[in-house]
């Protein structure tokens, strides 16, 4: 997977072959790719794990490897990494091709070792279904773009950050039903389900906290057509798109909360 030069100059970002070079030495941090970024925005900026390594690297500076789950290579053995964090995608939980189900249960391996892992929009919905929670599709309908977002309650994942926050979205499907004994710790307007935890290393959020205002305006502009054709402002919720660093800082606290005391 191409990436932008930084990564191969300040983090290395390995195949996932790697990770047997790695034992005995830091663990890396997984990136789960279970989607590709918007074509037009991918063209410019690259794909959802450059992001994520870009927002995360200044408190992680060991190695990371990608796995791309919608292959049929072995998955990351769940003690082999520091910590996973699973992408976004274009593709519905709700689609249970054979590579979402090999990851769902890959996802409840995870929570069994207790390693900590972290699900972006996609993938926090898989990790709300892996768990016992179910997703559907949103009935308030789509939501994109900056967004505000409430914090219900404390949690380590949001030290630091406001009350209310903005953040940059782009879903249609949504948690509909929590895992047992998950807690919500955020919602919207549009979406009640912004941000959920269970247990002590699973933190989940339905935004994309790796997307800058750039990368937002490119997806919804990508989405006009449809944006338009739902009866949206396309024009209008792009110009309203813009950096959320709250957002994005959660890969960062994510980090040093949950991973590096381990």
């Amino acid at each position: 997977m191409a990436e932008p030069p930084f990564l191969a100059r300040n983090v290395p970002l390995l195949d996932p072959g790697s990770l047997t070079k790695l034992r005995g030495v830091d663990k890396p941090i997984v990136i789960l790719r279970a989607g590709d970024a918007a074509a037009p925005v991918a063209a410019r900026r690259g794909e959802f794990a450059a992001w994520i390594v870009r927002g995360a690297r200044e408190a992680w500076p060991g190695p990371w490897v990608v796995h791309d789950v919608r292959t049929d290579a072995a998955l990351p053995e769940v003690t082999e990494a520091a910590a996973f964090v699973m992408t976004g995608s274009s593709c519905s939980v709700t689609e249970r091709a054979p590579w979402m189900l090999r990851a769902e249960e890959h996802v409840r391996a995870i929570a069994r070792a207790g390693t900590p892992f972290f699900g972006i929009c996609f993938g926090h919905q898989l990790a709300a279904q892996a768990l016992g929670g179910e997703v559907t599709k949103n009935p308030r309908g789509r939501e994109i773009g900056t967004v505000r977002v409430r914090r219900l309650g404390d949690d380590p994942l949001f030290d630091g950050t406001p009350t209310e926050l903005d953040v940059n979205a782009t879903h249609v499907d949504s948690v509909a039903r929590l895992p047992p004994g998950a807690r919500v710790l955020a919602e919207s307007d549009r979406d009640p389900v912004q941000a959920f935890a269970v247990g002590a290393t699973i933190r989940c959020v339905q935004f994309h906290p790796e997307f800058d205002g750039d990368v937002m305006r490119g997806y919804v502009n990508a989405r006009a057509h449809l944006i338009e054709a739902e009866g949206g402002d396309a024009e209008a919720i792009e110009a309203r798109a813009k950096d959320a660093p709250d957002a994005e800082a959660l890969l960062r606290t994510f980090v040093r909360r949950f991973v590096v005391p381990r």
